[in-house]
């Protein structure tokens, strides 16, 4: 074997040992932190649900990132919160901070300079502080109202220097954190949405069908006298690959669809002396205007069927979509 494929093989080998070891090392910090879900997790759960103002974030380095993270994950759960760099704060970002605010300060040593500059005044105006360290009996743990450990054995680093394993599991106590307080507000899926309305779940969860529907003469809609040939001509015009058919009062009796008229075409049905009445399909499948949209893909799915009719109390046709509004809105 040519030296420098050996080589290459050699190097995946250990390549693929260190990845493992690193998730290996990390997955047991995160797990160790089980145990420290105590009273202290409990206190400093109640000072954030008590807050009057907001939780505000504070952490340099690659802290800083982690805390970045844990504000914008409290901020999107139901607790108002903001990151602040401790280094801006003693240059003006400090007036960001209020007495009714909780701050949440992150430092794995507990003695960062920045963080321990701005605590005097911190304490002074009389904000509560909650302090995620790595050592208990560090400045920072020592001048928090509450300290939640979040210490490792060591880094996943080989030199036991990088920030690697001590960040994992800060993230990993921010997350329970924020999740604890999540399901104490009986935060919904509603509620998380309306965080998030640029997103995917944010439109799943805030679509109605009356937000995407087809109304008015936008509607492929006959009587049920009509000519098989005049639905047909309304199926084509509203470009919805079917037609509804109703009785006087306009509630919906039957649906014809582009799957009928193949079905129609192979029976040798006359299609120009054909009444819609003879080859419609009878009770159709329907949905409600304040039904979510992200329900009624799901309906469609189920019955393997792509446009459907949007009915009220009485059966009346209000509405009409299919399977092509739903991914236009970003729905499916």
């Amino acid at each position: 074997m040519p030296r420098n494929i050996a080589k290459y093989q050699t190097e995946t080998s250990s390549l693929t040992q260190i990845g493992r070891a690193v998730i290996e090392l990390e997955a047991a910090a995160v797990s160790a932190l089980s145990g420290r879900i105590d009273d202290r997790f409990v206190q400093a759960c109640r000072i954030v649900m008590e807050c009057q103002g907001r939780v505000v974030v504070v952490g340099m380095g690659k802290s800083g990132h982690i805390g970045g993270k844990i504000a914008a994950t409290l901020a999107s759960t139901g607790t108002p919160a903001f990151f602040v760099h401790p280094g801006e704060a003693s240059h003006g970002d400090l007036g960001m901070i209020t007495p009714v605010d909780v701050v949440i300060a992150i430092s794995n040593s507990g003695e960062t300079d920045e963080i321990l500059t701005i605590l005097p005044i911190i304490k002074r105006m009389g904000a509560k502080l909650i302090s995620l360290t790595g050592s208990a009996q560090s400045s920072l743990a020592l001048q928090a109202d509450v300290n939640l450990d979040v210490g490792v054995e060591k880094e996943a680093c080989p030199l036991n220097l990088a920030p690697t394993a001590s960040t994992t599991a800060t993230l990993a106590m921010g997350d329970a954190l924020a999740m604890a307080l999540f399901q104490s507000r009986g935060f919904t899926s509603e509620d998380f949405a309306r965080s998030h309305p640029g997103g995917k779940l944010g439109r799943r969860l805030l679509l109605y069908v009356s937000d995407i529907m087809h109304t008015g003469e936008s509607i492929p809609l006959v009587n049920e006298d009509a000519s098989l040939r005049e639905a047909l001509l309304q199926m084509t015009s509203k470009g919805l690959g079917m037609t509804g058919i109703a009785d006087a009062a306009g509630r919906l009796i039957g649906i014809y669809t582009d799957g009928d008229l193949r079905r129609t075409l192979n029976k040798g049905v006359d299609v120009y002396g054909a009444a819609i009445s003879e080859v419609m399909t009878r009770d159709p499948k329907t949905t409600r205007p304040d039904k979510l949209a992200a329900e009624t893909v799901q309906l469609m799915r189920s019955l393997n069927i792509s446009g459907l009719f949007v009915v009220d109390d009485d059966n009346r046709v209000v509405g009409a979509l299919n399977m092509h509004d739903l991914l236009k809105a970003g729905v499916v």
